[in-house]
C-alpha cells in the first residue's frame, strides 16, 4: 500500500468555518478523514505534517521554498509520494521552483488548493484533495507512475512549470497552454503517458537549496517612459532581469531601451526574453521589433511561463553559472519547462 506525505503550507484549501464567530479558521489536518470519510476508501495510507505557522500564498518567498523541499528530502525514502496544499495565487511561482529543486525525481510532487475553504458547502476542496492524493498513489509494476512536480486543480493534472493561474473566480483556476495535461479525471483517471516526465530512476535524489538573489520582472506596456526604465536597471544588485514582451518576443525600437539592455548585460546579468501571451512561444528576429534583442544576447524564453522563467533564472543563479554558459543552461530544458 502507497505511503502518501499530504504537507500543508498554508491557504484556502485548509480553512473552515467557525460557526459560532462566522469568520475563517486553520483546519486541524489530525482530523483530516473525519471532514473527508471519503479518504478511507482510497487504496494508500495518508499521513500530515504543516507548517508551524501556515501561511497565505500572497507572503511566499524563495525561504518557503527551502523549508518546503527540506521536508520533501527529510521524508523522502519514507513516502510514496508527496501531494502539497498550497494557496491558489502563487502556486504556479512554487511549483515550478520546486519542480527545479528537485533534481532526479523518481516520486509524484503533486501541488494542489482550491477556491473555495474545505469545510464550505459548494467546496471545491474535497476532489482537488482526494485525485491529488490517488495519483500520488498511483503506481505502475510497483513504481510510482508519476516521478516529477505537478499541479492539480479542478479534474485535471498538469506539469507544474507549464502552469498560470488564469481566474480568480472560477474553478478552472489554472490552465496550461502549451503543454497538454497529464491525465485528466472524469468517470476514470484518463492518464497522459506520453505527456509524462521520464526520469532515471537510477539517480539519486538532488535537492538543491541556494536560489539567486536580486531578481526583476519588468513587463512591457505601451508608456513606459525611459526614467522610470532607467531608475529600476540602475539596482545595484539586479542579478537577474526577466523581459515580459508583447506577442513573439517585442519590445520598442527607442534607443534608449535597447542602450538599457545593452547596459544591463555588459555588467553581466543575464536578461531573459518571455512572452506576456498566456499561451505561444517567443522568436526574437521574426520581427524587427525583437531584432535587437537577439543582436544584443537577450535569451530567448521560448515557450516558457513567466513563473518558471522566475524560477528557473533563480536557480541557475543560484548555481553560480557563468554568463557564458547561461544562454545555452536556460534555452534547454531541464524539467519540461520548455520545448
Amino acid at each position: 500500500m502507497p505511503n502518501i506525505l499530504l504537507i500543508y503550507t498554508g491557504g484556502t484549501i485548509g480553512m473552515v468555518m467557525d460557526f459560532e464567530t462566522g469568520a475563517l479558521k486553520n483546519f486541524n489536518f489530525d482530523e483530516l478523514q473525519t471532514y473527508i470519510p471519503e479518504l478511507n476508501l482510497l487504496d494508500c495510507s495518508i499521513s500530515t505534517l504543516s507548517f508551524e505557522d501556515p501561511i497565505d500564498s500572497s507572503n511566499m518567498n524563495p525561504e518557503y521554498w527551502v523549508k518546503l523541499a527540506g521536508i520533501i528530502e527529510e521524508n523522502y525514502n519514507s513516502f510514496d509520494g508527496f501531494v502539497v496544499l498550497h494557496g491558489s495565487d502563487t502556486m504556479s511561482y512554487t511549483s515550478s521552483a520546486l519542480s527545479f529543486m528537485m533534481e532526479n525525481l523518481s516520486k509524484p510532487i503533486i501541488f494542489t488548493g482550491s477556491q473555495l475553504p474545505i469545510g464550505d458547502l459548494r467546496t471545491d476542496a474535497k476532489e482537488n484533495l482526494i485525485t491529488s492524493i490517488q495519483l500520488a498513489a498511483t503506481q505502475e509494476k510497483g513504481q510510482p507512475l508519476i516521478t516529477e512536480v505537478c499541479l492539480y486543480f479542478e479534474y485535471k493534472l498538469y506539469r507544474a512549470n507549464r502552469t498560470t493561474k488564469i481566474n480568480a473566480q472560477h474553478f478552472e483556476a489554472f490552465a496550461s497552454l502549451n503543454y497538454p495535461p497529464l491525465a485528466e479525471s472524469g468517470v476514470e483517471l484518463a492518464i497522459n503517458h506520453e505527456a509524462l516526465w521520464k526520469s532515471d530512476r537510477r539517480k539519486q535524489l538532488n535537492v538543491f537549496k541556494n536560489m539567486g538573489r536580486g531578481v526583476i520582472l519588468m513587463k512591457m506596456f505601451p508608456g513606459m517612459d525611459e526614467d522610470s526604465f532607467a531608475h529600476i536597471i540602475a539596482y545595484p544588485k539586479l542579478k537577474g532581469l526577466v523581459l515580459e514582451t508583447y506577442g513573439s518576443g517585442n519590445v520598442t525600437t527607442q534607443s534608449w531601451f535597447l542602450d538599457g539592455i545593452a547596459h544591463v548585460i555588459e555588467r553581466g546579468v543575464p536578461v531573459i526574453n518571455v512572452t506576456q501571451c498566456s499561451g505561444g512561444s517567443v522568436n526574437m528576429g521574426v520581427y524587427e521589433t525583437s531584432f535587437g534583442l537577439k543582436k544584443l544576447g537577450v535569451i530567448s524564453g521560448k515557450d516558457i511561463t513567466t513563473e518558471a522563467a522566475l524560477a528557473k533564472l533563480m536557480f541557475l543563479l543560484g548555481h553560480g553559472i557563468s554568463l557564458k554558459s547561461f544562454r545555452t543552461i536556460f534555452e534547454t530544458s531541464l524539467r519540461g519547462e520548455m520545448q
